[in-house]
C-alpha cells in the first residue's frame, strides 16, 4: 500500500468494500454501455473513488501517479521491448517458421496443447508478463495458419504462464508464501508443479477449447504480419528458435542464482561479488529482453539482407500499436494503487482478524476476498500470508504441510482477475478483446487456476496431515 504520511483511514471496511464495489460497477458502465475508451475511464474512476475513500486532495493526484508509475515501471520496458522483439520474428517469417514447425511436430489437433506445454517450459524462469510477450508472435502465426480461433490457441499459453508464475519457485509469489510461513522452497516448487500443471490443464487446454468454440476472435496484427518475400524465404528454424530460447536462458540465470543465495547455497560472499551480481543483473528481464533484442536485429535483420534503417523501422514500429496496451496497463494499476492507498487491505484484514476458521481456508479466502478488492495479487498474497503466519507457527506443523499452505494462499491470490487488475487490461489489449469477453474468457480461467489450485493444495494438506 502507498503510505500517505499524516494520514489515517477512518473509513468502516463495510464501507470501503461498498466504494470499492460501486467504482468497479462504474467502470464497466462507463466502458461498457456509455463506450468511453479505457484510459479516461480509468483515470476518471481513479480520482472519484481517491476522493470518495477520503484520501486527502493534496495527496490524490499523488496517489494517481504512483500507481500509475510503479505499474509502468514493471509493464513498460517488458511490453516495449518484447512487441519490438515480436515485430522482428513475426515480419522476418521467423514465427511462420515456428508455426509449420509446430503443427509439423504435433500436428493441427494438439497445437494448443504444444503451445500451451511450451509456454508452461517458458514460465518457469519467466514471469507472466515477459513470457506472454515473447510467446505471442508463435501463438498469433499458429492460429494465423490454421484459421482458428485466436482463444482456442492463446488460453492455454497465458493460462500455462500464469499457472507457473502463481504457484511455482522462482516466481515471486510463491517464494514470498514460502517466506511468510516457513515453508521450504525446494518443496514448494516440488508441489508447485502438481498443483500448476492440473490447473493449466483445466483452465489452459478444456476451458482454452471451449472458448475457441463459443467466441471466436480474429488473429491480432498488432505485431505485424511477414511479406510474401520473407515468407518465401523464411530464416532457418535455429535462428528463431534463439530469439525465443536466449532470454530464457539469460532469466532463468537470474532466477537461479537469486535462487541460490536467498536459500544460503552459496556463501554471502559469493552472492555479493561483482561478477555474481553482474550475471544477476543480466538475467533482469529488461535486460535480457534488450539484449535478446539486439541479437535478433542482426540474425533477423541484417545478415537476412535488410539494412540498418529498415530495421530501425520495424522497430519504430513496432511501437504505436503498443502504446495503448502499456497505457491503459498502468491506468488499471493506478486503480488498483488508490483502492490499495485507501486502506482497503487494512481494513479488510483487522475485521478478517477475528474470524475463527481452519488456517488453510483462512488463508485462501482472505487472499481471495484482497484480490478482488484491490486487484494486486502480491499484496493479496503478502498480507493474507503474514496475517496466519502467527497461527501457522503455533499449530506446528509438518514441512509438506506448509508448503501446501503456502501453495493454498497463492491460489487465493489470483482469483478473479478484474478491472481493478492491470493483468486484466494486459491480456485484454495484447487479444484485442473488449472488456466483456475479457471478463467471460481471462476472469474465468483465473477463477479456474485458483479453484482448482485450492482444492489440489488441500487435498495435499490433507494427505501430509496423515504422514
Amino acid at each position: 500500500m502507498t503510505a500517505i504520511e499524516g494520514w489515517e483511514q477512518t473509513l468502516p471496511a463495510w464501507a470501503l468494500l461498498l466504494i470499492a464495489a460501486g467504482a468497479v460497477a462504474l467502470l464497466l458502465f462507463m466502458i461498457m454501455y456509455l463506450k468511453i475508451h479505457a484510459l479516461v475511464s480509468l483515470i476518471v474512476v481513479s480520482l472519484i473513488t481517491a476522493f470518495a475513500t477520503l484520501i486527502p486532495a493534496g495527496s490524490v493526484v499523488t496517489v494517481l501517479t504512483n500507481g500509475f508509475g510503479s505499474t509502468l515501471g514493471t509493464v513498460a520496458l517488458l511490453v516495449g521491448l518484447g512487441a519490438m522483439l515480436g515485430r522482428l520474428v513475426e515480419t522476418s517469417g521467423g514465427a511462420q517458421v515456428l508455426a509449420d514447425k509446430f503443427i509439423k511436430v504435433f500436428g493441427e489437433k494438439r497445437a494448443p496443447l504444444a503451445l500451451g506445454v511450451a509456454s508452461l517450459i517458458f514460465g518457469f524462469p519467466i514471469f507472466f508478463d515477459a513470457g506472454l510477450v515473447v510467446m505471442l508472435p508463435v501463438v498469433f502465426a499458429v492460429a494465423r495458419r490454421l484459421n482458428g480461433s485466436l482463444l482456442a490457441f492463446g488460453l492455454p499459453s497465458v493460462a500455462a504462464f500464469s499457472a507457473m508464475h502463481v504457484f511455482v519457485p522462482p516466481h515471486p509469489g510463491p517464494v514470498s508464501a514460502a517466506s511468510f510461513l516457513g515453508a521450504n522452497v525446494g518443496l514448494v516448487l516440488l508441489l508447485g508443479l502438481v498443483v500448476a500443471i492440473p490447473a493449466w490443464y483445466v483452465a489452459g487446454a478444456l476451458f482454452g477449447k471451449y472458448a475457441g468454440r463459443k467466441w471466436q476472435l480474429p488473429i491480432p496484427t498488432l505485431l505485424g504480419e511477414a511479406k510474401q518475400k520473407q515468407l518465401d524465404n523464411p530464416p532457418a528454424f535455429g535462428t528463431v528458435l534463439i530469439s525465443l530460447l536466449l532470454p530464457l536462458v539469460l532469466i532463468f540465470l537470474n532466477t537461479g542464482l537469486t535462487t541460490l543465495a536467498s536459500t544460503g547455497v552459496v556463501s554471502e560472499a559469493t552472492a555479493d561479488a561483482t561478477w555474481y551480481q553482474v550475471l544477476i543483473a543480466v538475467g533482469q528481464t529488461p535486460v535480457a529482453l534488450l539484449i535478446t533484442l539486439l541479437v535478433s536485429c542482426v540474425t533477423l535483420g541484417v545478415r537476412r539482407g535488410l539494412t540498418r534503417q529498415d530495421v530501425q523501422n520495424q522497430l519504430e514500429s513496432a511501437l504505436g500499436p503498443v502504446c495503448s496496451v502499456i497505457l491503459i496497463t498502468g491506468a488499471g494499476g493506478m486503480f488498483g494503487g488508490v483502492l490499495r492507498s485507501s486502506g482497503i487491505g487494512e481494513a479488510l484484514k483487522s475485521s478478517l482478524d477475528s474470524m475463527h476458521m481452519p488456517l488453510l481456508l483462512a488463508g485462501f479466502l482472505i487472499a481471495a476476498i484482497l484480490r478482488v478488492a484491490q486487484g494486486s495479487a502480491t499484496v493479496a498474497l503478502t498480507t493474507a500470508a503474514g496475517l496466519i503466519s502467527a497461527g501457522v507457527a503455533a499449530e506446528g506443523y509438518n514441512a509438506w504441510q506448509l508448503a501446501a499452505l503456502a501453495l493454498a494462499v497463492a491460489a487465493g491470490s489470483v482469483i478473479a482477475s478484474h478491472v481493478n487488475d492491470s493483468g486484466f487490461w494486459l491480456v485484454s489489449k495484447f487479444f484485442e478483446m473488449d472488456v466483456k469477453t475479457t471478463l467471460k474468457t481471462w476472469t474465468v480461467l483465473e477463477t479456474i487456476i485458483s479453484v482448482m489450485g485450492f482444492a489440489i493444495a488441500a487435498a495435499l494438506f490433507g494427505v501430509a496431515s496423515l504422514a
